[in-house]
């Protein structure tokens, strides 16, 4: 207990070193196969092979974060319809609480001033906690495509030092984890980019279909928060749902947002997670929503990304090793006992016999 305590304070405790590792260590195994094909196929050296898959990461990640950026420059514009049709709701409600409830007008007003000039006084210090936000963020994008570099370039070395750290007899056991971590983790990342485009693309034609303003923001942003296992795209339902309140001329498509997004939630767990991330990391949702919580409390929202992963390379690990099996029993999936086939009346065996 003693241990566990102080691993999770020095885990805490170091965030801003680990978080860029871990993050690099899954875009390492993911472009992979793109730096080998490179340096086999072109014959580029180690390092000139590991950069260009890099460039060429940053290069897909630069044109999500553009094509996302122009559409909320875009949504910028409805601003003011936004705030008036916010304004407008508020006033209905207020009427509504004041019929309901019967307090006056005087006192809800009194009431919104005191949480605004509130908020208004605290504008300085958020103001300074997004720009820091931004720098923060800045500096963990450069260190983590540093680190993936490195990773990549000296691949042959990691390895070799997880082999030598374990006893010789353990080497064959190693090198089969190692290649299970990186076949498993590849394929669900792979996965989980293709349902991210499956989701995000039936989203738009949905809304685009729906006449929903903003088709293309919205659709991505179910995509992108999909990553987060069951609380992404309740979050996405919720940003969804408000854009369209503030955008619609007709109040009824919002009910047609959710009823889109609760579908495709379902079609998405029940199909298209299955099939497309497949059986290789069968971790229950009991311990799949834990290790989300957790990862939020522990790194934010890194936390929240990196969780399943981490939960997945653990329990390879532990199916692995004698002593840790229970754990990873306790990680999965519940197996479902074989019933088995009624045996014929006719070739049953005589009790007697």
């Amino acid at each position: 207990m003693v241990s566990l305590i102080a691993i999770g304070y020095l885990v805490i405790l170091s965030k801003e070193l680990l978080s860029p590792i871990i993050f690099s260590c899954l875009f390492s195994i993911l472009l992979l196969p793109l730096a080998s094909f490179l340096e086999n196929k072109f014959r580029l050296p180690r390092g000139g092979a590991s950069m260009l898959a890099v460039l060429l990461l940053l290069a897909a990640i630069s044109l999500i974060v553009y094509v996302v950026g122009a559409q909320i420059g875009a949504l910028a514009d409805d601003w003011p319809q936004f705030k008036q049709q916010l304004f407008s709701s508020l006033s209905d409600l207020q009427h509504w609480i004041s019929r309901k409830y019967h307090i006056n007008a005087h006192k809800q007003l009194n009431y919104v001033q005191s949480a605004t000039s509130q908020v208004l006084a605290s504008g300085t210090t958020v103001v300074g906690a997004t720009l820091l936000s931004l720098s923060s963020i800045l500096l963990f994008l450069i260190f983590t495509f540093i680190y993936t570099f490195f990773f990549l370039t000296y691949r042959r070395l990691i390895m070799t030092f997880l082999i030598s750290v374990f006893l010789e007899e353990n080497s064959l056991v190693v090198h089969e984890i190692v290649e299970n971590v990186q076949f498993i983790l590849r394929k669900y990342i792979l996965g989980l980019f293709i349902e991210m485009v499956i989701v995000s693309t039936f989203v738009c034609i949905v809304f685009w279909a729906l006449d929903v303003k903003y088709a293309i923001l919205l659709g991505l942003i179910t995509g992108l928060f999909n990553i987060i296992p069951y609380l992404g795209i309740f979050t996405a339902l919720l940003l969804s749902s408000l854009i369209t309140f503030a955008t619609a001329v007709v109040t009824g498509k919002v009910i047609l947002v959710i009823i889109t997004l609760v579908v495709t939630h379902l079609i998405d767990s029940n199909v298209l997670l299955p099939v497309i991330v497949g059986s290789k990391v069968k971790i229950n949702p009991l311990i799949t929503v834990l290790g989300v919580v957790i990862g939020e409390m522990i790194w934010g929202i890194s936390g929240m990304f990196l969780s399943i992963p981490v939960i997945a390379v653990m329990k390879i690990v532990f199916d692995r090793v004698q002593s840790l099996k229970p754990w990873g029993v306790l990680l999965g999936e519940e197996e479902r006992p074989v019933r088995n086939k009624a045996i014929p009346l006719a070739v049953r065996p005589d009790p007697e016999q």
